[in-house]
């Protein structure tokens, strides 16, 4: 690559080449570095361009420009080239010189500097060190109880937590962000319309207080429209939306009075709601008028829609209410984290984030991940992803925005592909998954920030970092006391030769362990095998079924050796008792978290996603074979329970980061 191009693309953080799945260097392609810089407002199209921008990049420096964004963590200083005037947070004011202080206070300032005006953000150093606990995983959309409809709701959560939970300390739950709400309901909740607001299919119609107030006649038409199960015994998202929907069409009328201006962005998403019900889902195809928010056009159909907007308002509030009414009940049983929400890595580029934020996402990009030994042709996951030159020069006020959106209803936040914190694969328009690149984003900025948002809201932070990851992700999570995560199947000893399963005494302190996650096998569907049939029955294996079924029996055997070692079953042990004992494995380990899922302990076969699947597995429409009241009273939840809520490891300490155990099975980028 042209020395130029590549010092150019260096300056804006745009990768010119990474190591593959073999920790091989894989060069990136001049097409592919010269597109991607065109997403961020670089001319490298020509010589004479780069040129122009590299002087631009040089220019800057030696001006010593102040970034539109300073982030220092709290105690720290940061070097001024002229005196500067600091406002902080609650309004004080202070005059500096030579350097940002040491002892301004946590939070978001503004600072002026030589003319220039910069966000100032005072990051802590480390969060608080997470609780030693236990707890659930749950799927929440797969619960359901005789009074939820169609799919769990935050009802069948608040009773999983005060009636099921057996005293763990947290319950881990699957994105519940909000799709745009139109026919037909994407599936998937990892590709969602909007982060910063919740799914009003979760709601439960019946704890809503207009319902409370609804005369019989009312109650009985709305208790009609509860949908009837799926003849697949799949669930059917658009079936209960349109119920829900009907139903809370039906009680409209009773709400209270909405103020609709009280909470500008929550306008805006409800704006965006509305115009999707009149001109459809994906704001790109809509009138040309109407494609960014700050239009007279818009503002005018904001008026006109006022009803529709206040509707959407009031269903984000009623998705307040009961998500306040889980955390009470989680806050009530005395769990020391409560509920742990889950962040999906981006969003529908034709969705309301999308159209809301447009100005700090890069247009037409997708995040993906690049070629793998699962993935040989690179995954294209659809997600629009941040701008990092934009969030700079914004304040990363979107991000914030988001992260304190999400917290307030969160005792914990898992950051699924918590590596695109530091860096993101972007596939420009037109161009194949393979032919991608990375991003580079501010960790500093992008984890500091997660950092004061978590710690305002007195949260525990979980990244999945699964896979071959960067050790400075690693070593980020583990210096801010926030947790990566150890999967069972993929936790192996580096110094065995054949490949057998790390010990549990010597997993990572820094850790949440479960034994799968919703992208794998479940434990019973790995004893059996499952994941080899059903990938063989789809046509998705890359080699021939049996060596797939010699190498998944090996792979079992190494496992059963694992438990045996720790006398935790012997040759004569029963599935079940196996399944109990992957727990009892778990709760040995010194990690801070553990967790069950309800899927291995209730010996469910399919997982509830197939990576590499559309429509040829029912990703995320398998409903758990047992009701919540079945759950309730089955003898194998209260024995997990008890293996896990048993007392465990206390005193290992942390260990580096180059010694922890990482994933040789998964690679970068876990596949959607």
């Amino acid at each position: 690559m042209d020395a130029d191009l590549a010092a150019l693309a260096a300056a804006h953080g745009v990768a010119t080449w990474y190591e593959d799945w073999h920790s091989e260097r894989r060069d990136v392609s001049p097409a592919t570095v010269t597109a991607v810089l065109g997403l961020l407002g670089v001319d490298a199209r020509t010589p004479g361009g780069v040129a122009r921008e590299l002087a631009a990049v040089r220019r800057a420096r030696r001006q010593r420009r102040l970034p539109g964004t300073v982030v220092v963590r709290h105690g720290r200083t940061y070097p001024l080239a002229a005196p500067a005037t600091i406002v902080t947070e609650d309004g004080g004011r202070r005059t500096v010189t030579g350097m940002v202080p040491a002892d301004l206070p946590l939070g978001w300032h503004r600072m002026s500097c030589a003319g220039q005006e910069a966000t100032l953000v005072v990051v802590p150093t480390a969060l608080p060190e997470p609780p030693q606990t236990w707890g659930w995983m749950l799927q929440l959309y797969a619960l359901h109880s005789a009074a939820s409809w169609g799919m769990g709701d935050l009802g069948d959560l608040a009773t999983f937590v005060r009636d099921v939970a057996h005293g763990a300390g947290l319950v881990l739950l699957n994105p519940l962000h909000a799709p745009t709400p139109t026919l037909p309901v994407p599936e998937s909740p990892y590709f969602p319309s909007s982060r910063r607001f919740a799914n009003p299919l979760y709601l439960r119609i019946a704890d809503t207080p207009e319902y409370a107030r609804a005369d019989d006649a009312l109650r009985s038409r709305i208790d009609a429209l509860r949908p009837a199960a799926a003849g697949d015994g799949l669930i059917d998202y658009s079936a209960v939306w349109r119920a829900k929907h009907a139903a809370l069409e039906l009680l409209w009328p009773l709400a209270d009075a909405v103020d609709v201006d009280a909470d500008p962005g929550l306008a805006d998403f409800a704006t965006f709601c509305a115009q999707a019900e009149r001109h459809g889902p994906d704001w790109r195809q809509w009138p040309a008028e109407l494609r960014r928010p700050d239009t007279p056009e818009v503002a005018a159909a904001r008026a006109d829609l006022r009803d529709r907007v206040a509707f959407h308002v009031w269903l984000q509030r009623l998705l307040d209410a009961q998500l306040g009414a889980a955390g009470a009940a989680a806050r009530a049983a005395g769990m020391p984290v409560g509920i742990v929400h889950d962040l999906a890595v981006g969003i529908d580029p034709g969705g309301a984030d999308a159209w809301l934020l447009q100005d700090v996402l890069a247009e037409g990009v997708h995040a993906g991940a690049p070629p793998d030994a699962f993935n040989q042709l690179g995954q294209d996951w659809g997600l629009a992803a941040w701008r990092p030159d934009r969030l700079v020069e914004t304040g990363y006020a979107a991000y914030r925005d988001m992260l304190r959106r999400i917290f307030q209803h969160a005792g914990g936040l898992r950051v699924d592909h918590v590596a695109g914190l530091w860096r993101l694969w972007w596939v420009p328009p037109g161009m194949g998954p393979a032919e991608g690149t990375y991003v580079r984003y501010d960790p500093d900025a992008m984890l500091g920030i997660l950092a004061l948002e978590a710690h305002r809201a007195g949260a525990v932070v979980v990244g999945e970092d699964l896979g071959t990851v960067l050790p400075e992700v690693t070593e980020g999570l583990a210096r801010m006391n926030m947790l990566g995560s150890a999967v069972l199947w993929f936790t192996r000893d580096r110094d065995d030769p054949d490949g057998g399963y790390l010990p549990a005494g010597r997993y990572p302190r820094n850790a949440l362990a479960s034994v799968s996650t919703h992208d794998l096998p479940t434990a019973a569907g790995f004893l059996r095998g499952e994941q080899v049939r059903v990938r063989a029955e789809l046509g998705l294996l890359t080699g021939p079924v049996a060596q797939e079924e010699r190498q998944a029996a090996e792979d079992r055997a190494r496992l059963l050796a694992a438990l045996r070692a720790e006398g935790l079953i012997t040759p004569e042990s029963s599935p079940e008792q196996i399944v109990e004992a992957l727990h009892a494995f778990l709760a040995r380990t010194p990690c801070r978290l553990v967790t069950a899922s309800l899927y291995d302990v209730l010996g469910e076969l399919k997982q509830p996603n197939l990576p590499g699947t559309t429509r040829e597995y029912p990703n995320w429409r398998m409903p758990l074979a047992a009701s919540l009241e079945q759950i309730r009273a089955d003898p194998r939840i209260r024995r997990v329970a008890e293996v896990l809520g048993a007392p465990r490891p206390t005193d290992e300490q942390p260990r580096p980061a180059d010694e922890q155990a990482r994933s040789t099975d998964e690679q970068e980028g876990v596949p959607r």
